[in-house]
Parts: C-alpha cells; structure tokens; sequence
C-alpha cells in the first residue's frame, strides 16, 4: 500500500494521546497522532518521524504523524492501516481461499468487530489488532491495558461457541519482529484472555510488514507465542 504526501520531520514532544510537535523544515508544527497508545519507544525527543498531508485541508492540523524511525527501520503508527491492510489480504485469499463475502465494521453479540468473511459455506468473524511495541524481536501487544481488547477477544470466543469461526489478527507495522506474545507485563487480562480464547477454538495469527516511510506492506507470518517467548523460541505457536 502506497502512502501520498509523505514528509520527514523532527519528533519534538507529544501534547496528549491526539497531538504532538514537530519540528517540519525550520518550523515547529501541531500535528495529529494517528495512535492513541503510548509509543513511548518510538516517540521521543530528536526522533525522525513522517508525517502524511491531511485529506481535508481547512482541518485544524495540516498533518498526520504515520511512522517513526526504530534502528535501521521504520515502523508505521497510523492505527488505522492494519484494518486496511488486513481486508486487502482477506479479500486476496490471504486467511482462506477465495472468501464469497467480506465486509467491514460488522456487529456479533454485543461487539463490533474488524471484518466479516465467508467461505466454503463458513462465516468468520476477524478482530485485528495493530502492533507496533518490539523488544527482543518479540512483537507485543498492548502497550496499554486494553478493556476493549479483552471484550473483542470474549466475543470471539462466542462466536465459536455458536458455530461459528473467530480470527484475531496481529498485524505487526515493523519488519524486525521474529515471534508475537501478549504483553502480560502491562495487560495481564488480555494475555489471559487471549489464552481463554485460543484453548476455545479461536485463531490467533501474527503478519509482519515491510515499511518504509511512503508504504506499507504484509510480509511474512511469525509464531505467536502465548505464555510470552521462551527460551530457544516460543512456548506455543499458531497453527
């Protein structure tokens, strides 16, 4: 996926979850973060950041902070892009063959969740998540504790025990990550229920991207460890 109207700049401090300046050319700049997590190992004083063109142009602020510099790579924020990405890939054949049905933005119960597919006579019920939090090579998710995060991964679970198939999908928005495991250190809930979920019939599957500052893509599949990484790789990994 490309991105349009992408610059670099100089990350300077965040105001709160929604804002942040930046230091753009010779001038400082209020801009939008498009993640309202924490990203306090990407978003730090004198990073190299990238910032994309708003859509509208009589908005507030004129730009959207998309990505950051992590070492030699580049690791896209836009919170919204895994969804995107994700339906692109469903749609492609990526999760199963040839899917009859895909939509967005479907309710279950009482959730709402990512994407809704089709196939072989099957419906699906896919819940993404966005990842962008690497230590060790290990991909972890969330960096903030996330009720949220924990009602999807329960809703999921009863759309399996009603017949149905559940996916939660972790896209990982940086190339250098080598596993996924819950982050139970900062949401011990959501690594349990994540758990709950998988022992119940729910699948778990974790995509890496290849990302440069101006693009986005899904690349490879990495294991997803649920009782965090062990030693000499993970204690489980997806099927």
């Amino acid at each position: 996926m490309r991105l349009a109207g992408v610059e670099e700049a100089v990350f300077l401090r965040r105001n709160n979850r929604f804002t942040a300046e930046v230091l753009l050319g010779s001038r400082t700049e209020t801009v939008h973060v498009k993640n309202t997590g924490r990203l306090r190992e990407l978003l730090r004083p004198g990073a190299r950041v990238w910032l994309q063109r708003a859509a509208k142009p009589e908005r507030k602020t004129a730009w959207d902070l998309i990505a950051a510099a992590a070492g030699d790579g580049v690791v896209n924020v836009d919170s919204q892009l895994p969804n995107a990405l994700a339906e692109e890939w469903v749609r492609a054949g990526g999760l199963f063959p040839a899917p009859s049905l895909v939509r967005r933005e479907v309710t279950h119960g009482d959730s709402r969740f990512d994407l809704y597919a089709e196939h072989d006579g099957r419906r699906a019920f896919i819940e993404v998540k966005g990842v962008t939090l690497v230590r060790g090579g290990v991909a972890l998710f969330p960096d903030a504790p996330t009720e949220r995060g924990v009602k999807h991964l329960r809703g999921l679970s009863r759309c399996v025990a009603e017949g149905d198939e559940a996916w939660v999908l972790f896209v990982i928005a940086r190339a250098d990550a080598v596993a996924f495991a819950p982050n139970a250190e900062t949401d011990p809930a959501f690594a349990q229920a994540l758990r709950a979920a998988v022992a119940g019939g729910v699948h778990a599957m974790a995509l890496s991207c290849a990302v440069t500052p101006d693009s986005v893509t899904l690349a490879d599949r990495v294991p997803v460890c649920l009782d965090g990484p062990a030693e000499g790789g993970c204690a489980w990994a997806s099927t």
